[in-house]
């Protein structure tokens, strides 16, 4: 059995005030192989945004093991990690491939390269013959585009993603739905995606997660076995209607 890319041992996290301590994360245990794209899906202020944050290391645990690769998760941001957050916090006054190359610059990864690069990846998401617009002459649909783009700049091992797509009308959502599972295929990157939509994480996942209510625990961790390529057709397939009674059963609803 190949060894898991992320691994998760019994992880904990508090958030302590003078006041109160409040437990945010209980004895989270999984693992998630390389180039799997898991979902996470749980009631709101479950943990979820916290577990990814852990996982950044903007955040320290409090106990167990955070793995990833072959090292331990340190109280500090990863350079080997792309995030991309529910707004695309793009730079208004930087033009879209300006704002793709931002983690390059703050790297110091050689321009000409980077720049190769964004161009690339701007023609992966779809955004070719837009480099030179600024933010505010974009769709939200495209802005996140640009984020994601941005997010893979460096190259990272490892996508986290924070409901990326939760500021979208539901028509938008869907499309961005399919460039994910586009864009995923072509990268071939490890992806952690937060949601709280049911049918969006097993529409996207080769795996979900499901959170408990705080403090989270996994109350649930299994493959979803559907076909790849994914249509929106898939939605029709028996498969598809049991996992998301299955997440519907676990979170009590």
């Amino acid at each position: 059995m190949a060894k898991p890319f992320i691994s998760l041992k019994n992880v904990r996290k508090v958030y302590r005030t003078k006041e109160v301590e409040f437990e945010a994360l209980s004895d989270v245990t999984m693992e998630v192989g390389n180039g799997e794209l898991v979902c996470l899906v749980g009631p709101s202020g479950c943990g979820k945004s916290t577990l990814l944050r852990v996982l950044a290391g903007l955040h320290p645990h409090d106990g167990g093991e955070v793995v990833i690769g072959n090292s331990e998760v340190p109280f500090n941001p990863r350079k080997d990690i792309g995030m991309v957050f529910q707004q695309p916090l793009l730079l208004k006054w930087r033009r879209v491939v300006e704002n793709v190359l931002l983690p390059a610059e703050i790297l110091g990864l050689p321009r000409k390269e980077a720049r190769e690069r964004a161009m690339y990846l701007l023609n992966m998401v779809g955004l070719s013959g837009f480099e030179d617009q600024y933010p505010y002459q974009l769709s939200g649909g495209m802005q996140q585009r640009a984020a994601i783009a941005r997010a893979l700049i460096h190259d990272p091992k490892l996508i986290l993603m924070d409901e990326p797509f939760g500021a979208l009308d539901a028509l938008t959502r869907e499309k961005m739905n399919l460039e994910l599972l586009d864009i995923w295929q072509k990268s071939q990157k490890t992806i952690l995606f937060v949601t709280h939509g049911i049918q969006e994480a097993v529409f996207l996942g080769t795996h979900v997660a499901v959170m408990s209510p705080s403090p989270a625990r996994l109350a649930d961790y299994f493959a979803i076995d559907l076909p790849h390529p994914r249509g929106l057709d898939i939605k029709t397939h028996e498969n598809f209607g049991a996992y998301t009674r299955r997440i519907y059963k676990l979170l009590g609803m």
